[in-house]
């Protein structure tokens, strides 16, 4: 595919890598002009320097035959007026936008076309296919990481129906020391599938005869109503949240506050005046207080050491994780910190800090989703960009597809990869070998190695006899 990426940024430049490793034509645009060289030393693609929402600038990146724009710079407005320019000039067929204010998501019908017709001209609002929010898309993943606790990750599949979680098998869970085996005699009633176990940075591929090891980071599948039974035997189950304090009242800490106030009881602590005037306003239920995280005596008189989960989301990667770490020397029980530089997350998660936050990782998978071959509904970036769990829809019929009619130990899957289950007429089917894959299965797959991609995208892809 072309793809014209604009802004350069650290989700610019992880999708172009992303992107560029799997053989697309990417360009990618930017007014900074180190930036661009920087990602030009690494990668293997074009860049033009100039204001992405120029029509000059367009055309000189190839908007004219560009299969797909999509639009993350730092500022709404360009990333939005860009897509109109080149969904007007350029006829490009897909445009992708990332909009942060709030201001503009309440207001969808600025989105869409309001008159249907087929006259590029007579569109109304701006024209954008898809459109993306990474503070809704970070809200969603801490919220499912505050309903699961003890858990690093939760990604949904089919609309929520089957979910990969990702935990620390810790000892005194009673799968800790055992063949996986044991889990089907232990809990005959729970369907699930290990789909990866990461150990000392290492991929496993699990089967039958292995041991699950004190610190393992294991990924499981499962129907979302087994989820908490399966985290229950690879960890000491722990009790649920009930007290979240939240440092930072910016778009994030606005969006969680309000998802989480109605279950929870919350506190959002804001340096701001005028802001947290506005959130006091805002907020129903939420305790918003005035004041610097970094302040050991606001942390202690509300009552920190009580608190269930101390959420760092202000745009200040040090300010998050100087609190955090104040926050869980003073008794906080488990910290989430979110984290915009990419370096930082490896280096500081696993400590005292719980759960490192990226932004790019999350918003990444939500982009991937429209940029893979076949027909693929969901894509999850998982271990910041080395494995990925996609899940793709199986169409047409033994002679046109690689998948359908086939039993799952007949495919010829690409190494490193696994089925972690099937969604059948809203029916969740964990992968055993005898199972058959049937036209419109959706199948969820698993890489822990993501220069496979393109070989499983061709699994799913329709042979001309079909049509």
């Amino acid at each position: 595919m072309k793809i014209l990426i604009l802004g350069a940024g650290q989700v610019g430049g992880t999708l172009a890598e992303n992107l560029a490793n799997e053989a697309n034509d990417i360009t990618v645009i930017d007014s900074d002009s180190t930036r661009l060289r920087e990602l030009q030393d690494r990668l293997d693609i074009r860049t033009v320097q100039g204001k992405a929402s120029f029509p000059t600038v367009l055309r000189q990146a190839g908007a004219e035959d560009g299969d797909m724009l999509i639009a993350v710079t730092n500022s709404d407005e360009v990333n939005m007026v860009a897509c109109q320019v080149a969904k007007l000039l350029y006829k490009t067929p897909t445009t992708i936008c990332r909009v942060r204010a709030n201001a503009y998501l309440a207001k969808p019908e600025l989105f869409y076309q309001r008159e249907q017709k087929k006259d590029l001209d007579s569109l109304r609002g701006f024209p954008i296919d898809v459109l993306i929010s990474p503070e809704h898309l970070v809200t969603k993943h801490i919220t499912r990481l505050i309903e699961y606790p003890g858990a690093l990750q939760v990604l949904e599949f089919s609309k929520g129906l089957v979910q990969l979680v990702a935990i620390r098998a810790t000892q005194g869970g009673p799968l800790v020391g055992h063949e996986l085996s044991y889990l089907r005699s232990h809990m005959p009633k729970i369907e699930t599938r290990v789909a990866a176990i990461f150990r000392k940075g290492r991929a496993i591929m699990p089967q039958g005869n292995t041991v699950i090891e004190d610190g393992d980071e294991v990924f499981f599948i499962a129907a979302s109503d087994h989820i908490r039974s399966v985290m229950s035997e690879l960890q000491p189950l722990e009790k649920s949240y009930k007290r979240i304090f939240i440092c930072g009242g910016g778009n994030i800490g606005q969006r969680l506050a309000h998802t989480l106030e109605s279950r929870f009881q919350v506190k959002l602590l804001e340096r701001d005046h005028e802001r947290c005037v506005m959130l006091s306003e805002s907020l129903r239920k939420t305790v918003v207080l005035e004041g610097n995280a970094a302040n050991k005596d606001i942390l202690l008189e509300e009552n920190i050491e009580n608190t269930d989960v101390f959420c760092a989301v202000t745009n200040d990667d040090e300010a998050n994780i100087m609190a955090s770490l104040l926050a869980k020397r003073l008794g906080a029980r488990k910290v989430l910190t979110l984290i915009n530089n990419p370096d930082y997350v490896d280096l500081i998660q696993g400590g005292d800090i719980d759960v490192a936050i990226s932004p790019q990782q999350t918003t990444i998978g939500s982009l991937l989703t429209h940029v893979r071959r076949g027909d693929v509904v969901n894509v999850h970036s998982l271990r910041r960009g080395a494995a990925e769990a996609i899940e793709a829809i199986a169409h047409g019929d033994h002679r046109s597809s690689k998948v359908v009619g086939k039993r799952l130990d007949e495919i010829n899957l690409p190494e490193g990869t696994t089925i972690g289950a099937i969604v059948r007429h809203n029916e969740v089917l964990i992968a055993h070998d005898h199972l058959r894959i049937q036209p419109d299965d959706h199948v969820i797959l698993f890489l822990v190695d993501k220069t496979r991609i393109r070989d499983v995208e061709k699994l799913f892809q329709v042979g001309l006899t079909f049509f």
